[in-house]
């Protein structure tokens, strides 16, 4: 079926701005397959289903739209973590700010590298998970990246890594536009941690393909950055086999606009899946966290846990799903969307949905939008804590079961601690 001549018309003008890099043959028959399914599909407008709550002109737009850039004045969030740092500055890999890649237990390489190489292990991955992913909901953004970006690391983990791998995304121009491209494998058995931190460009997309073999762990942790001006999107497509883990928290602070998306295939038995996100958002602020997770094997765990606090008519968005194929028995799949409204003109809008098709399940979704408990306001008053620190303690306990999401509670504390000082410069 022929494109509407509008979605035609805005498709074309994008990708003519693009330039495909250049690579061995395997990587360039995945770019362009992946440009062949953005012309087939079309970049996405107001119409579609899944984007009728956020608005993707800016995001398909030929040009990016300006930014300015912010300087927080405070230390880089896990700076004090010991890591492997790469640095990324709009969109490029910066050498001269980042370690030395070698690391026990893993394998590192830019993505440009890896992709010039005529025989290389991310063969069976690049393009490959994206393009599973755009069933049964067409994500032509992500398609879009994978047929033009350039930059990107692959990493495969054959054992457990001596220490995290950290992303930085530095955001430089004014007007810079960022396409970022990383392609993770964790071998049987081995584990990685990876932390991500920045702003990344004006307008930043960014894909993360991940595969976890059988008996592999995965722990991903992020903290978009502060620039208010900035927008984003980001893609995590995972794959992931039997008795594998994989555990994903997202922080947000800030930002004009934000969508990230996550799908997620469980293909082994007695895999682990757990996504939460805690957003917090003041003013121009658009926050989307849309997630899509498949169950097609027995005896798997997925949760979404995803918590906004928004004031002065900022607005969050939530579209969840879980579909258990037949034949994926016992599945225990939980999925919960929370809103904080600090005042009346900010909304959050939710799409929590579940599809069934095995009848030995244990699924639940819910979502709930609310303000501020009044009476536990009223009780901590009358201990003699002033009504924002008051308000600041049960924004707090009401994010803390994102927080719980994640492991290391060094990293727990040091998320709630830039959140404590988010709410003090608010109140």
């Amino acid at each position: 079926m022929a494109l509407p001549q509008p979605k035609a018309d805005a498709t074309a003008a994008r990708t003519a701005a693009l330039r495909m890099p250049e690579g061995a043959k395997w990587a360039t028959a995945a770019r362009e397959e992946a440009l062949s399914r953005v012309n087939a599909m079309g970049l996405p407008g107001r119409r579609d289903e899944y984007w009728k709550w956020t608005r993707p002109e800016s995001l398909v737009a030929p040009d990016a739209p300006e930014a300015a850039v912010f300087d927080a004045g405070e230390a880089p969030i896990f700076g004090e973590i010991d890591s492997v740092k790469l640095v990324f500055v709009d969109g490029v890999f910066d050498p001269a700010q980042s370690d030395d890649p070698s690391l026990g237990g893993v394998e590192i390489e830019r993505l440009g590298d890896a992709a010039a190489a005529d025989i290389h292990w991310a063969k069976d991955l690049f393009g490959v998970l994206e393009a599973r992913g755009q069933s049964p909901v067409p994500r032509t953004l992500a398609a879009l990246n994978t047929a033009f970006a350039a930059e990107g690391v692959v990493i495969r983990a054959t054992g457990k890594a001596e220490k995290p791998v950290a992303l930085v995304y530095h955001h430089g121009a004014a007007a810079s536009d960022a396409m970022v491209h990383h392609c993770i494998r964790v071998e049987s058995g081995a584990a990685l941690s990876v932390l991500e931190s920045g702003p990344g460009a004006s307008r930043f997309s960014k894909v993360m393909e991940v595969e976890v073999a059988d008996g592999g762990r995965f722990d991903h942790i992020r903290v978009q950055g502060r620039d208010h001006e900035r927008r984003t999107m980001t893609h995590v497509f995972a794959r992931l086999g039997a008795e594998s883990v994989f555990k994903s928290f997202t922080l947000t602070m800030n930002g004009v606009l934000t969508r990230n998306e996550c799908v997620i295939e469980f293909t082994g038995d007695e895999g682990v899946a757990h996504v939460a996100g805690a957003s917090v958002g003041d003013g121009d602020f658009h926050h989307d966290d849309t997630v899509f997770i498949t169950h097609d094997a027995l005896d798997c765990e997925s949760r979404q846990v995803f918590k906004n606090v928004l004031r002065n008519g900022a607005t969050g968005v939530f579209q969840g799903k879980i579909l258990v194929k037949a034949g994926a028995q016992k599945t225990d799949g939980y999925q919960i969307s929370q809103a904080l409204l600090l005042d009346d003109d900010s909304q959050f809008l939710a799409k929590p949905e579940l599809e069934i098709y095995a009848d030995d399940v244990a699924c639940s979704h819910g979502s709930t939008t609310g303000a501020i408990d009044e009476t536990a306001l009223f009780y901590l008053r009358s201990r003699g804590v002033p009504k924002a620190a008051a308000e600041d303690l049960l924004v707090l306990s009401f994010l803390a079961e994102a927080i719980e999401e994640i492991d290391d509670q060094g990293i727990a504390a040091e998320i709630l601690s830039r959140l404590e000082a988010w709410l003090a410069r608010r109140r």
